[in-house]
């Protein structure tokens, strides 16, 4: 180890802070910072003797690789520190925290990688230093898809929806990371399941429907946690807020193939349709489907789902509610088993008039409550968004934390 240089003692008045000297050679940074004061001695050697006291400082964190997701550890070795800044060029600062015996400081948050960071630190006698480190570089980096989108409004049964493009092998760490405020303390949970695409994906859903009016923030801070093995670092942090609309269900009969829309619990339509044809592949899900987009007039081939050349249609008023191809949409060519059968290849079919209203008034995040006995199974939780087909207990169980 190089022998650290003693600064030069110079004389200051009593009772006037001096400034902390950086010097090198400790253990941990790599620097010390070094105070000295004393009374002037006068020139007939009375008058009191010099006199002089070491203050050192150290960070966990050191040169130009050091590694990246760990809090930054500011430490004191003697007196107590009464500020630390933590800077990151071309970012915001970390926060932190001085312990009860103000010797260190740790930061809230870890060290991102790639990124420069400035400290800045003063004791209570006034003070002060910096030092400086940069972290590695990611070899791999995380990114996310989120829904819903910023600043929209949704129905009430729209979860928060997470897709990662790596896997994530420490969902603990992440889910950590991941904070739900509501603007009326509605109670949640995070869940993790494979997204229908084969991604991993985590979904925070309300034990109950969102009331409507509900204001939500998701402030995800990810900045600088690794997601694992595979996985890669996430680089950045995401926020998105969205509002709950009016409080609208609705209800799927297969038995009796009825469509009913009910807002604020009247019913505002009630309308016959056809879905799937039951026994097979064709057949309807039953469950709650939410509501995923509304598609308007799109073009729909059965091969894409599965199911041969049965049909390659231009179909209007479309609104998707899976993954898989089911949708609710105009079905004109369908019209004579309206309110009569389940005659579709799974997709529930109206009038071009009623789909068209149906249409105009369902906005995304709306919950689709399907019954009957004419269905192929219930709806995946990965398949589009269906965590409301999990009992809440075994929700909250899929949570990592």
């Amino acid at each position: 180890m190089i022998a650290a240089r003693r600064p030069v003692r110079r004389s200051a008045p009593l009772g006037r802070p001096v400034r902390l000297t950086l010097i090198a050679g400790t253990a941990v940074l790599g620097t010390a910072l070094t105070a000295c004061s004393g009374a002037a001695a006068s020139d007939s050697g009375k008058g009191g003797a010099a006199a002089s006291s070491e203050a050192r400082i150290s960070v966990n964190l050191r040169g130009g690789q050091a590694a990246p997701g760990t809090p930054v550890k500011v430490t004191l070795a003697d007196g107590k520190l009464k500020t630390v800044t933590v800077s990151a060029k071309g970012g915001e600062a970390l926060t932190g925290r001085i312990s009860a015996d103000g010797r260190t400081w740790t930061s809230d948050r870890p060290a991102a990688p790639g990124t420069a960071y400035g400290v800045e630190a003063k004791n209570t006698e006034g003070a002060g230093a910096e030092a400086a480190f940069t972290t590695a570089a990611a070899d791999k980096v995380n990114k996310l898809t989120l829904a819903p989108g910023k600043n929209t409004t949704v129905g009430i049964a729209q979860p928060l929806s997470i897709v990662f493009d790596n896997p994530v092998k420490d969902k603990a760490a992440v889910e950590k990371a991941l904070k739900v405020s509501t603007s009326n303390n509605t109670e949640g949970s995070w869940g993790w399941l494979q997204d229908y695409s084969g991604k991993d994906r985590v979904d925070w859903r309300p034990k109950e429907y969102w009331k409507s009016g509900t204001k939500v923030t998701l402030d995800a801070g990810l900045n600088g946690i690794d997601s694992g093995p595979s996985g890669g670092w996430f680089v950045r942090d995401y926020r998105t807020t969205f509002t709950i609309g009016a409080d609208q269900v609705v209800k799927v009969d297969l038995d009796r193939h009825r469509l009913a829309l009910k807002r604020d619990g009247k019913t505002v339509m009630d309308v016959p349709m056809s879905a799937g044809t039951p026994g097979g592949e064709k057949a309807s899900w039953r469950g709650t489907a939410v509501l995923m987009a509304k598609e308007g007039t799109i073009n729909m081939r059965s091969e894409t789902v599965g199911l041969g050349d049965a049909y390659d249609k231009m179909v209007d008023s479309s609104m998707r509610l899976t993954w898989s191809g089911m949708y609710a949409h105009a079905a004109p060519w369908n019209a004579a088993y309206f309110g009569v059968a389940n005659h579709s290849s799974g997709c529930v079919g109206m009038s071009d008039a009623n789909a068209g209203a149906l249409y105009q008034q369902v906005r995304v995040g709306d919950p689709f409550e399907i019954t009957g006995a004419d269905a192929k199974g219930t709806v995946a939780e990965g398949n589009g968004y269906g965590a409301w087909n999990v009992s809440w207990s075994d929700w909250q169980a899929k949570s990592a934390l």
